[in-house]
Formats: C-alpha cells, structure tokens, sequence
C-alpha cells in the first residue's frame, strides 16, 4: 500500500511570473551575479517594505553577517539576542569573534521581552559593558514589539539590527518589520513565504552602510581598473537568476500572505474547542503573516504531548516541526550569558509549527486536523490495550 502524498512543513510556491523573468535572464545571458533582475529587484523591494535603500545577497545569514560588521561588532564584543530562533541569527555572531547574551521571549508575540532587555541595557550600562548592537528577531512571521525595544537601545546608544527573515509582509504599528532599526535583514531561504530558492535581502536608511556592505559582498574591491582590495571582503552577491525569480514572487507576496492566514482560519476553527490546544497569539500591534501556523499543546489538557503529535503526522507522511530549540539551550551556546529562558523553554517544549504552505489544498489541511484530532484517542487506546 503507498504512501499518502507528502504534506510538506512550507514548501515553495512559483508562478508563470517568475518563470517568465528568468527565460529574461536566460535570453539576455545575465547569469552570473549582478544584473539587471538584481538592481530592479533591490528597488523593488526597497519600495515595498518603504525602505531607503536594499542590497540583494546570497542569503539571510550574509545579509546579518554585513549588518552586525558595519555595526561595529567585532572580536570581544557582546551582541544581545533573542534566544527563541534560528541559529543562523546567532552565528553571524560569532563569525566577527563576538559573544551572544541571550534574551527571554514574551507572551504576546513570542518575540523577544523588551522589559528584560530595558533590565539587561540598565545593568550593563552601570557595569561598563554595554553590548556592540542587539538583534532583535521577528518570528513565524510577527513583529517584536518595537517601539520600547528601539527606545531602551537608544537610551544607551545601542544600534538594533533586526532579523525579518520570518516576518515579510507582517506590520508593526503600519510599518514594516525590518525597517525600523539601523538595518534589517530578510530570507528568500526555499520555505520563507516568497523564495529565490536561496538569498537574502540588506535594507537600511544608511545609504553609507548599505554602499559598504555593497562593496564588502562583492570581495571588498576597491575602485581600481586592476584588483585591489583594502579590507577583507566576502562572495555574498545574489545571482540574477535568483532575483530574477524574486522578482515575481514579490508580486504575489501579499496573495501568499493571504492564503497563509487562511490557513490559519481554517486550523483555529477546525481545532476550536479542543482542549489543551493553544495558537500563537496575534499581538495587537499588527498584522501576523502566519508564515507558519504554530501552536502549543498542554499534555494534561489535550491527552498527548507535542511530540506524540508529531510523529502522528510524520506517520501519515505530514512534515511538522517543534518550535525552534532555544538558543541558551543548544550545546554550541552552552557557555553563553542569558537573561531568563523559561518562557523560551515551556514553548520549545509544547510548541508545534503545523504545515502552511500557500499552496496546500483544503484536503491538505484536512488531512492534518484529522490526524492531530486522533492523537489522543489512539494513544489512549494503545495505553487501555
């Protein structure tokens, strides 16, 4: 007997747009990196999230690798950062040789405490060790809450470096995420709600940081007709195959905003009622893109824990993934300072992202509300038997 069709956790999601620009660049043989595809999608871009200036890369991880550097974070420094994430917010960290203190998440959007780090700024600043920058993370596609995050770093001159990888077409407030610090940075990564396949997006208002990092990502060449080159520098440079494709996905950035959040209809009506299930709040502050649909599962309440939920799923060949592991808790982190965690930690623990690809079908989605459903009865009856 064959497997169901694979239920994936948020896979690409391409048109007839994107294949038309890249038969564009194909036709007029821009491959390599730079282009035309590349300087239209930066100003593109640039123009949708109202930002002064973009630079397309190779990857989100690049784009905050730049933006910490141009920050000034170099070897011995300390960088606070939300501990709730993805390690590719941390390590660009310790690629420049500095330190991460990790910061608890709060309640209302998951996204980092900003009454913790205001707490964690004032004792430093008494001690003489204010951080380089803090990056402040928007997850599964919700804003931080901003404004008392920018206004605690600005109190001690902290720069605010914010990690949007998730959170493309969200709002804070009737900004954008991503464009309220010294720079953001965005992911095109395969499963972000719009994807060049790989590559990433560097907005600032600074046009100085964005020209320097434009230099820095092209190997740090100097202005000279032979190479020349004055500081180290990095192959950070997106394709204009791959922006070439961004291009067309940008414009159906908000049609893939939308079905996103109808997944999430669907699942909050389809699992209302059942007890011990909770979903990732929407904070009053914005719009939450449901990038993925997460949510939490009390074992007590609900019958099963969230793991039993997902192997469920993985069972009936349904991709769905815990929320991220706390970075205070992974081992190549280990040894690094934080403030709190428990938050954190009891979300890793309950919390679940659920499939919320733009392209799943209402049988799709079906499929996956049955089987978490049944959880708790077929543990039940396996426990009785």
């Amino acid at each position: 007997m064959s497997s169901p069709p694979r239920i994936y956790l948020s896979s690409p999601h391409l048109g007839s747009l994107e294949r038309g620009y890249v038969e564009e660049a194909f036709a007029s043989n821009w491959i390599a990196p730079l282009g035309p595809h590349v300087d239209a999608f930066q100003t593109e871009f640039a123009r949708y999230v109202g930002a002064p200036h973009a630079l397309a890369v190779s990857s989100g991880t690049a784009a905050l690798h730049l933006a910490l550097q141009l920050a000034g974070v170099g070897p011995g420094d300390e960088v606070l950062v939300s501990s709730l994430t993805f390690s590719a917010s941390v390590n660009p960290i310790r690629y420049l040789g500095a330190a991460p203190v990790f910061i608890d998440s709060e309640r209302t959007s998951w996204n980092m405490d900003p009454a913790l780090l205001s707490e964690e700024l004032e004792v430093r600043a008494r001690a003489g060790r204010l951080p380089r920058a803090v990056v402040v993370v928007h997850l599964y596609g919700q804003s931080a809450d901003m404004d008392p995050i920018l206004a605690a770093c600005e109190r001690y001159g902290v720069p605010v470096v914010e990690d949007a990888a998730e959170a493309l077409g969200s709002t804070y407030k009737g900004r954008v995420p991503g464009t309220l610090g010294r720079a953001g940075i965005y992911s095109f990564n395969g499963n972000k709600i719009i994807t060049t396949s790989g590559g990433g997006m560097l907005v600032s208002s600074d046009e100085g940081l964005v020209q320097h990092a434009l230099k820095l990502s092209t190997q740090a060449r100097d202005p000279a007709p032979h190479y020349q080159h004055s500081e180290i520098g990095y192959n950070y440079r997106l394709s204009n195959v791959l922006a070439a494709i961004g291009r067309g996905q940008l414009q159906v950035l908000e049609d893939r905003v939308a079905a996103r959040r109808r997944n999430f209809a669907f699942y909050a009506r389809a699992l209302a009622g059942v007890p011990g299930i909770s979903f990732m709040p929407e904070a009053p502050w914005g719009r939450h893109t449901r990038w993925l649909t997460t949510l939490t599962i009390d074992p007590a309440e609900f019958g099963a824990n969230r793991e039993a939920v997902r192997v469920a799923l993985e069972r009936e060949n349904i991709e769905a993934r815990p929320v991220w592991k706390p970075m205070h808790l992974q081992p190549v982190f280990a040894a690094f300072e934080r403030r709190g965690g428990l938050v954190a930690e009891d979300l890793f623990q309950h919390g679940l992202c659920l499939p919320s690809g733009s392209n799943l079908t209402q049988d799709d989605l079906a499929r996956v509300v049955e089987v978490v459903r049944a959880v708790p009865q077929k543990l039940a009856r396996r426990v009785a038997g």
